[in-house]
């Protein structure tokens, strides 16, 4: 009878789990703010209920999405690209 043999656990997940808790976070409340600056048509209440929960599902879509990545290192630079664009519209959605 063979016997399976299973691959070990990678060692970069640490690195990955840390760019998704960091980065995530970045990601999430950029677009929270994106989400702000661009609807100003429904009243302030509704809309900052919906920027508030709307934070939570995209930092754990970021956070379970992060493992599909090859190496923790692309995880870094992606998510850390990615959070730069984001944080730069808004800034840019800011100023104008």
């Amino acid at each position: 009878m063979a016997t399976a043999k299973h691959s070990p656990i990678r060692r970069d997940w640490l690195s990955k789990t840390l760019a998704g808790l960091v980065l995530g976070a970045v990601l999430a409340l950029g677009g929270s703010g994106l989400f702000l600056q661009f609807s100003t048509d429904m009243p302030l209440s509704v809309r900052g209920q919906l920027a508030m929960w709307m934070v939570p599902p995209i930092w754990l879509g970021v956070l379970g999405g992060v493992f599909f990545f090859a190496s923790g290192l692309r995880a870094w630079l992606w998510l850390g690209g990615t959070g730069a664009l984001v944080l730069g519209a808004l800034s840019a959605l800011r100023l104008s």
